[in-house]
């Protein structure tokens, strides 16, 4: 038996397993060694940049029983052309000599300087000596050391207002001789809460058939019946889309301003899978599939609910309280925008949950505390969607006992409660169950809201504190909904109102919506009051350099529109940015400035979103064990290098891309891709050959650290490369590191 083995020097396991017509086996094991008697192993990187400084190592193995005298010669070309690059790159004695007894190895090496404009590199080591020979060739490819590196400024407005930005880079880019522009891109979104309506065919098509996401089908075509009908101009409007870029996912526009494509990432099937939702807006706001579908989902509806009113979570499930409340809330919500549909009878559930609430006073009452009873998440929820309903199924009086203890503890412990959507939902009920004691409560209820809350230009007005949580009582969008609605009913505060909107805005710019009730709920405070934020077609008036370049049309809707500049038209003045908005609402955008420069003159992004910070460790073993200690001078061949990213993110995002650059004379230690969970956040590791890469799916505002290490393998000079982060939803959001050089004794 003979076969051809690879070419490795290896030592090989064999099994051979034997049978004939009379089920008799045979079975043979065995182990050989595929070795040449004179054996040239080259040890080259992954690649090279240019301006790097690489010993490049060959071993020569002597496998034969006797010494072995001869040369060993190493020799490059240009792959393309074929033209020999040894004097380009230095590499003027391309021969050694070597005498190596049996059984032994030598490692030899070869000093090149990769000089700019290099391209790919072919290799060629050779050994011979009288009798024997061997030999391997292989490619490298090279990497400029002129990067291309993408600086953004995030524009942003809070109307009607002008607003002045300076893109300090790009003003004093005249400074750099090796500075090469590329492109300048502005992009002006002038009424993005036109986000959120693209956002409601997610609602339609959500799979699961749980009773709270086909309650949201439903309360998503009532909503499109109501905004189509409100304004033509709004229907004209979905007419426009049709074909166009505007209903494209995020993550798949600005391909040419994302440091990584989207088919690369994990997220493709994200991004086909909003388009896809996006384009079936003329679907939606079909008015044959509307009557259709509202009649179609109202009967599920009915068919779910049980005997005694309750909707389970899922069909033939047990009743859920929650999910009850939710669906009344949501009908409610719809009556109170004047949306006009053919409510099902809600009398069954209704006073099922009064049931619940009176059984649940009166248990509590009976215990011999029961004046220091705080109300509950759901005792809030009961008293806010209650509300909606009083003047149709008022609460009878021979129950009002058990109401006014709730509303009695409401007013006298919402502080306690300790969730600001309960205390919101509380004010509102306060201030819907009416009295004069109600009515004050709910009035210093908003007060205290108002005073715990943050505002800023760019944010609107937000509570810190309203983090993502497992509650359903905690949820952020979820929460800020409710505020919007506390401030203008109770407050009749307008200001207030366009602030919490702007945050509620400006969260669809780094993020998806990703669940049915979030989404639900923006859409419902969005339409509520406040500013007409749907009928406004007023563009975002933008000047560079003190040149006026407002289109005179833009994208229907949205009033989104892009000025690009060529690279010959780029000067340090453009840098000079003023925003203006005549009417009310958001606007945001973005200047994107692409650049290449030398590697080892990129200096990190400062005062952004995203704040990238790369340092370098060397790890080394002590008598007290491994430690870290800063790279500060020459390393040695064989160190452990761990890199340490430091990244700082002042609002949440979601598909967000870190990618670190490596040193063409590092290996990485960890070489398996897989996703990792630390520190409270989950992410994607991609070990690549430049590069390693970090998917994020989301990640909360807050600091993070990631780490892995690198082995280094080869001597000379060479730089580390620097990182890079992006929100791939809004790429105006990004940062990046500097570079660091690297001396490997």
């Amino acid at each position: 038996m003979t076969f051809t083995m690879p070419e490795a020097l290896t030592r090989w396991h064999f099994m051979a397993l034997a049978h004939d017509t009379s089920l008799r086996t045979g079975f043979v094991e065995a182990h050989a060694v595929t070795a040449k008697d004179l054996m040239i192993q080259p040890n080259p990187p992954r690649f090279l940049r240019e301006d790097d400084t690489i010993e490049f190592p060959v071993k020569v193995s002597n496998q034969s029983d006797s010494r072995q005298t001869g040369t060993v010669r190493l020799t490059f070309n240009y792959a393309a052309g074929d033209k020999s690059a040894d004097a380009d790159l230095g590499n003027s004695a391309t021969e050694q000599s070597f005498d190596i007894p049996a059984r032994e190895s030598r490692a030899f090496s070869w000093q090149i300087h990769v000089p700019d404009g290099c391209g790919f590199l072919a290799y060629k080591a050779v050994g011979a000596t009288d009798k024997l020979s061997d030999g391997e060739e292989g490619a490298i490819p090279v990497l400029s050391r002129r990067v291309l590196v993408t600086e953004s400024l995030p524009l942003w407005i809070t109307g009607p207002a002008t607003n002045h930005f300076r893109f300090d880079k790009l003003l004093n880019s005249g400074a750099s001789p090796t500075l090469q522009n590329e492109s300048l891109t502005l992009q002006i979104v002038s009424n993005p809460a036109w986000y959120a309506i693209m956002a409601l065919p997610y609602l339609m098509e959500f799979p699961h058939e749980c009773s709270e996401q086909t309650f949201d089908r439903f309360y998503a075509n009532a909503l499109a019946r109501h905004i189509a009908g409100s304004d033509p101009k709004i229907r004209r409007i979905f007419d426009l889309w049709g074909n166009t870029p505007a209903l494209d996912s995020p993550l798949e526009k600005n391909q040419d301003l994302k440091s990584v494509m989207i088919e690369e990432t994990p997220w493709l099937r994200d991004a086909q899978n909003e388009s896809q939702a996006r384009r079936n807006i003329a679907i939606l706001f079909d008015g044959n599939r509307l009557d259709y579908e509202s009649a179609s989902v109202l009967q599920k509806l009915a068919d779910i609910r049980l005997a005694d009113g309750r909707w389970p979570w899922f069909p033939g499930g047990p009743g859920d309280d929650f999910i009850t409340l939710y669906i009344l809330t949501g009908f409610g919500r719809l009556r109170h925008l004047g949306v006009d549909v053919a409510l099902p009878d809600l009398s069954r559930s209704i006073f099922r949950m009064d049931q619940w609430a009176f059984e649940n006073c009166e248990r509590i009452q009976k215990t011999p505390h029961h004046d220091d009873y705080v109300p509950t998440p759901l005792d809030a929820m009961y008293l806010y969607c209650r509300a909606f309903f009083l003047k149709d199924l008022p609460i009878a009086a021979s129950r009002r006992n058990e109401i006014d203890f709730l509303l009695r503890q409401s007013r006298k412990f919402w502080l306690k409660t300790g969730c600001l959507q309960s205390q919101t939902q509380i004010a509102l009920a306060l201030q819907r169950w009416g009295g004069a004691e109600n009515r004050s409560a709910a009035d210093a209820i908003m007060k205290s809201l108002k005073e715990r809350s943050s505002s800023s230009d760019e944010m609107g007005m937000y509570w810190a504190e309203a983090e993502p949580s497992w509650w359903w009582y905690r949820a952020p969008i979820e929460t800020q909904t409710l505020m919007i609605e506390a401030f203008d009913e109770i407050m009749n505060d307008r200001a207030s109102v366009d602030a919490c909107q702007s945050w509620l805005v400006k969260q669809k710019q780094t993020q998806n919506w990703k669940t049915t009730k979030a989404t639900s709920d923006a859409v419902y405070a969005l339409l509520l009051r406040g500013s007409n934020l749907l009928s406004s077609d007023g563009l975002a008036q933008t000047s560079l350099g003190g040149v006026d370049i407002t289109p005179a049309a833009a994208e229907a809707g949205t009033g989104f529109y892009e000025h690009r500049f060529a690279a010959s038209e780029i000067k340090p003045a453009l840098g000079g940015v003023t925003v203006t908005k005549t009417n009310a609402g958001v606007a945001w955008g973005g200047l994107h400035w692409q650049y290449l420069e030398d590697i080892a003159k990129i200096t990190p992004a400062e005062d952004a979103p995203l704040k990238l910070k790369k340092t370098l460790w060397v790890k080394l073993n002590t008598a007290r064990g491994q430690v870290l200690k800063p790279v500060n001078g020459p390393l040695r061949v064989g160190d452990e290098l761990v890199v340490r990213l430091e990244l700082r993110a002042d609002r949440d995002m979601e598909y967000v891309h870190l990618k670190d650059q490596r040193a063409s004379g590092a290996e990485p230690v960890n070489v398996l891709s897989q996703y990792k969970y630390q520190d409270g956040l989950g992410y994607y590791e991609s070990t690549r050959d430049t590069a390693s890469h970090f998917f994020i799916d989301c990640l909360p505002k807050g600091t993070y650290v990631f780490e892995y290490s690198v082995r280094l393998q080869l001597r000379g000079k060479y730089q580390s490369g620097p990182a890079e982060i992006q929100c791939m939803y809004a790429p105006e959001f990004n940062s990046h590191s500097e570079s660091f050089p690297l001396i490997v004794e």
